[in-house]
C-alpha cells in the first residue's frame, strides 16, 4: 500500500492486491520490500511462492516481474553497485545478484544449518554497510 503523506484512509495498492496466491499479480506471504530509485520500482521477497519479484510504481502497473526464483528469500538488501542480497531462510546462506541474473555468488553461510562461524541459521534481515 501507498499513501499521500497526510492521508491515512485512501491507501492505493502498488503491489498484489489480488489476494494470495502464485500468480505475477499476486504476492504470498511477502516478508521484506526495497525501493529500487534507480528504475523506480520495489524489489519483493514473495517468501510463499519461493521468489524476488519487481513491481513497476508507475501507475497501471497490474503484475510484477520474476527476478529470482526457487529460492526461500526472506531479507533483501541493494548495494551502491546495485548488486542485491537475498537472504535464502532455507539454504541458510547470502547470496549476491546481479540484477537480470537468475544464479548468485555466495558470500555468508553455505555451509548448512549451524552456530558455527562458516554458518547461518535461518538468517532473516540484510544491511549492506557502505
Amino acid at each position: 500500500m501507498q499513501w499521500e503523506k497526510g492521508d491515512t484512509t485512501n491507501g492505493q495498492f502498488v503491489a498484489g492486491g489480488n489476494g494470495a496466491g502464485n500468480g505475477l499479480n499476486q504476492l504470498d506471504r511477502p516478508t521484506d520490500v526495497l525501493v529500487d530509485k534507480e528504475t523506480d520500482s520495489l524489489i519483493i521477497c514473495d517468501c510463499g511462492n519461493d521468489r524476488v519479484v519487481r513491481w513497476s510504481r508507475r501507475s497501471g502497473t497490474t503484475q510484477g516481474e520474476i527476478l529470482i526464483d526457487n529460492i526461500n528469500c526472506y531479507g533483501l538488501a541493494m548495494d551502491e553497485q546495485r548488486y542485491l542480497y537475498v537472504a535464502d531462510f532455507g539454504k541458510h546462506d547470502v547470496r549476491r545478484y546481479q540484477l537480470g541474473e537468475n544464479i548468485g555468488t555466495l558470500v555468508a553461510g553455505g555451509n548448512g544449518q549451524g552456530d558455527e562461524l562458516n554458518q547461518l541459521n535461518h538468517p532473516a534481515y540484510l544491511f549492506v554497510d557502505r
